[in-house]
């Protein structure tokens, strides 16, 4: 039976999500926004369902972007893909920003992200770091090399001469077909944190 899997993103400025069954996407939304992922999210994937003849009881997997970016939009994102996949009883699985915006790429790439401050997280794909850290900018401007494809809306930091490039997949659909290509169990979601937030819990009980 073909997998169908629901993946959602609200990491960034957006409330995204793709449906994709068996190796097809038959449904993939994005809607900008600063704020208010919370109360848009829960709706908009009803809406989606809705609007192609599925319910939840129709979803195999679930997929949900863990960052790094936005604190907040993160822990949405999530909280609502483990509470779904509880109530569910299905899997969900946890795909972070950079594996997404890297997908359909050719490699070697780099993919960075504006972390702000003066910084940038950064990955690269058949180049070090292989794992994602958080940069300065100066220190992010030294691994641009010719002929190599920079991504992520941190490329345009780097000063003249890099070379930006553009997944031509979507977000959520990225993550969709990451998803896919996963086997067996996996880990359940949670946030993929590389600073720590802004605003901290009192230290006062």
């Amino acid at each position: 039976m073909a997998r169908t899997i629901f993946a959602f993103d609200t990491s960034a400025a957006h409330c995204a999500a793709a449906l994709l069954s068996g190796d097809r996407i038959i449904a993939s939304v994005r809607e900008p926004m600063e704020k208010g992922q919370a109360e848009r999210l829960l709706p908009m994937l009803e809406e989606m369902l809705e609007d192609n003849g599925l319910l939840w009881a129709d979803l195999t997997t679930l997929a949900v972007g863990v960052g790094p970016g936005n604190f907040t939009g993160i822990r949405i994102g999530v909280a609502a893909a483990r509470g779904l996949a509880l109530g569910l009883g299905i899997p969900a699985l946890g795909v972070t920003r950079m594996e997404a915006l890297a997908f359909g790429l050719p490699h070697p790439l780099l993919v960075v992200e504006d972390a702000r401050r003066g910084s940038v997280y950064v990955q690269g794909f058949g180049i070090a770091p292989e794992m994602p850290v958080l940069m300065d900018l100066g220190d992010a401007g030294a691994l641009v090399a010719p002929d190599l494809g920079i991504a992520g809306s941190g490329a345009a930091l780097l000063g003249d001469g890099v070379q930006s490039v553009t997944s031509p997949t979507p977000v959520a659909d990225a993550i969709a077909r990451i998803a896919a290509l996963r086997e067996g169990p996996q880990p359940r979601p949670a946030p993929f944190y590389l600073r720590q937030a802004d605003a901290l819990p009192a230290s006062d009980p």
